[in-house]
């Protein structure tokens, strides 16, 4: 059984090629060098060519709040590029299975809380990253048009904010924990008194570590076959505040955090409610303060070796 994993040397991809190669899968991973996803003929190619019995789609440009609310372009049209070519290509290979993961950012900005699978499009977005949005909630709705015009056993899993090794840790482009993992790191390392951050740090967000997004991915391929797309989550979140405060602790950093509330703050709370992927037999198993801890050794270490993404 070969697995195809799009993505392969990103956060959530490398994640989830291990957890496939720990049960003992074959697993091809796809990256830009390998095959370039915004070309459709390519794509197709080597879809054909590989003939995979599952196909995980973790292939995405994303990024934080600031990336997405200057380039909507990019994030729109690149992400419906890439998702659809391989789309297209699973089907004209006849690819048993497909997982295509989302984002928890398709809900609306002023959504219920903790958010439940059926509260897609009962709302608007929220503007900094709509156009991001709008392209997993597309992506979605393609599986299911598979799932119905053509009978395929295709899944979407929609994570929330994931973290971990191998994640993106550029300050203009990436998302909030990693972003404040290197810029308490750095202020550790030049002995900085005061850490300005973005917003006012009253919003509250969820974060999972990306190996436990891993295995749900394996269980949910295995035992998850319905159009309705499934939260991956921790189902609990903490303040803005509240996590730099504890990356600041656990990077070793003493001094002053200040916050910039002229910057936006995004949307004001997201947690997901995760009821139906645990009744999978799922359950997160690494707490968020060693997940941070890790992740802050993993960064230094691959720092140092001149291999993390900065």
């Amino acid at each position: 059984m070969t697995i195809v994993v799009a993505g392969a040397t990103g956060l959530a991809g490398s994640a989830i090629a291990r957890a496939f190669e720990s049960a003992g899968r074959e697993v091809v991973g796809i990256n830009r060098s390998v095959v370039n996803l915004l070309d459709s003929d390519a794509t197709t190619a080597f879809i054909k060519k590989v003939k995979p019995s599952l196909i995980v789609d973790a292939a995405a440009k994303v990024g934080g709040i600031g990336a997405n609310n200057t380039y909507p372009v990019e994030f729109l049209a690149d992400n419906l590029r890439i998702q659809s070519n391989l789309m297209q290509a699973a089907h004209a290979a006849d690819v048993e299975k497909f997982v295509f993961l989302g984002s928890s950012c398709i809900y609306p900005r002023d959504c219920a809380q903790p958010i439940k699978e059926e509260y897609l499009l009962t709302g608007p977005l929220e503007e900094t990253n709509s156009a991001y949005a709008v392209a997993k909630i597309a992506g979605i709705e393609l599986i299911k048009s598979f799932r119905k015009e053509y009978g395929r056993k295709w899944i979407s899993l929609m994570p929330t904010n994931l973290y971990g090794p191998h994640d993106n840790f550029e300050l203009q482009g990436s998302h909030v924990l990693p972003a404040f993992i290197r810029r308490f790191v750095e202020a550790v390392q030049n002995g900085a008194k005061t850490e300005t951050l973005w917003g006012t740090g009253a919003p509250m967000r969820e974060f999972l570590h990306v190996d436990d997004l891993a295995a749900a991915v394996v269980i949910a391929s295995e035992k998850y076959d319905s159009p309705t797309h499934l939260n991956i989550g921790s189902g609990e979140d903490l303040t803005i505040k509240a996590l730099a405060e504890l990356v600041a602790e656990l990077a070793g950093f003493s001094g002053e955090i200040a916050w910039d509330s002229s910057k936006p703050d995004g949307t004001p709370r997201k947690v997901l409610d995760v009821t139906k992927v645990k009744s999978l037999g799922w359950n997160p198993k690494i707490s968020l303060r060693d997940g941070i801890a890790s992740t802050i050794e993993w960064y230094k270490d691959a720092t140092a070796k001149g291999v993390s993404r900065r």
